[in-house]
């Protein structure tokens, strides 16, 4: 359910009845340069995209930055959460 333009006593009132019934809400307004939005997703799925760590190995570089982990930002994955 999206919801926009109301007062606050019909949102509150209509996400408890969204909520109750595991449906997905989201409300928000714009009032000039400022605005808001709220969203009630209860239980759901998401996926995040990580980036994939490279390590590097001991003896094929010089200096102290050898034993921190390298990002190569070519490679992701996704992950489910």
């Amino acid at each position: 359910v999206c919801l926009t333009c109301c007062s606050r006593d019909v949102m509150v009132k209509i996400n408890q009845i969204c909520h109750k019934n595991s449906v997905k809400f989201f409300t928000g307004d714009v009032f000039g340069y400022h605005g808001y939005m709220f969203a009630d997703l209860g239980e759901h799925e998401f996926v995040e995209e990580k980036t994939k760590v490279a390590k590097v190995s001991p003896g094929v570089e010089d200096g102290p930055d050898t034993k921190k982990a390298k990002l190569d930002s070519a490679e992701t994955t996704m992950v489910k959460k």
